[in-house]
């Protein structure tokens, strides 16, 4: 009996050894595959981290190029900042307008009427009591200011009333009189010449006459004018440096030579009109249309100037720049027309105050 158990029992070690066999061989086949795809994943692993290093530079570039970016950025928003900061400080002056005649009539004379109710009080700066006084403190009034001559005359028409009294004058006494109206010297020959002229020619009497006017020594058109407007009540434009810069900037006329501005002017208002016309450009010129910084944004007749926007156009600032009574300061003339004061005008102080 035992020799037969052992007899059928044998057979089974062989089939088992080569079951375990069978299973050892599948396992070592499994483990070399998934050798095969961990060593594949690894590569591949590998692979990447290869490729993102040599990525990161790239990224790390466009880091480093990105504060560049930033950078000129930065500089440039300042400009952008100055350049919204500065547009409002200087408005741009309006173009040249085309206009009819009748039109740039219609503008001229509106102007005019808007300039009469800014000064109703509007009058020759100069202080005088007759003719000869004025002619004579016309022609001082060349490169000076009509306040300084003002402040002048006093003293030489106390010493010299008429055109007999100053034509025999010490042209020494006279230049010491007439020193702080400066080119004294010039200025001492022609009113001397001027004088000698109306008392041996007219009889000591100054002519209302334009022809003759021009004859005097240091009379022109512009003296003429002055003369005839405020002595003699006859029409006449005086284009005196605000009368031309002012209608050339209101596009009255283009032209520079004064004859020439008076005649294109003059063609634009009834002659009744020349006279107080040329007081109200005067006017305007001295208090607020000034020569290098106009008061554009405290200007009546903005609307209708073309050269807005060449001056301070904000009104507070603009009103700082305005000059005698309406910047709230003394005038031309010691002793002005009463319609001046009653305006609230200051008379000028003498020679020598304050």
């Amino acid at each position: 009996m035992k020799t037969t158990k052992a007899a059928k029992s044998t057979p089974v070690k062989p089939v088992a050894k080569k079951a375990a066999k069978k299973a050892a061989q599948k396992a070592t086949a499994a483990s070399g595959k998934a050798t095969g795809v961990a060593k594949k994943a690894t590569a591949t692993i590998k692979k990447a981290a290869a490729a993102s290093k040599k990525a990161a530079p790239a990224k790390t570039a466009a880091k480093k190029s990105a504060p560049a970016k930033t950078a000129a950025s930065k500089k440039a928003a300042p400009a952008k900042t100055v350049a919204k900061k500065a547009a409002p400080a200087q408005a741009a002056p309006k173009k040249a307008i085309v206009e009819s005649h009748a039109a740039l009539v219609r503008r001229a004379r509106r102007i005019n009427r808007e300039l009469a109710e800014v000064y109703p009080y509007a009058h020759p700066e100069l202080d005088f009591e007759n003719p000869f006084q004025l002619v004579i403190a016309t022609v001082l009034s060349a490169q000076t200011t009509d306040l300084r001559v003002n402040q002048t005359t006093p003293g030489l028409f106390a010493k010299y009333p008429t055109p007999e009294d100053l034509a025999a004058a010490n042209p020494e006494e006279v230049e010491e009189i007439l020193r702080p109206t400066g080119f004294f010297r010039a200025k001492t020959k022609s009113v001397i010449g001027l004088s000698k002229a109306l008392a041996e020619d007219f009889g000591g009497e100054v002519p209302g006459r334009l022809e003759d006017l021009v004859k005097l020594p240091g009379v022109g058109r512009k003296t003429a004018f002055v003369v005839l407007g405020n002595a003699f009540g006859r029409p006449g434009i005086t284009v005196d440096t605000h009368f031309g810069r002012l209608v050339r900037r209101w596009q009255w006329t283009d032209e520079t030579d004064p004859d020439k501005v008076e005649a294109a002017v003059g063609a634009l208002f009834p002659k009744s009109e020349w006279t107080m016309l040329s007081h109200h450009v005067i006017f305007h010129g001295r208090r607020i249309c000034h020569a290098r910084k106009p008061a554009c944004g405290a200007c009546p007749i903005a609307p209708l100037c073309p050269a807005y926007g060449e001056g301070e156009t904000d009104p507070e600032k603009a009103r700082k720049l305005l000059k005698y009574e309406k910047g709230g300061f003394p005038g031309q003339r010691l002793n002005p027309p009463q319609s001046y004061l009653d305006a609230g005008g200051i008379p000028a102080p003498p020679l020598g105050a304050g």
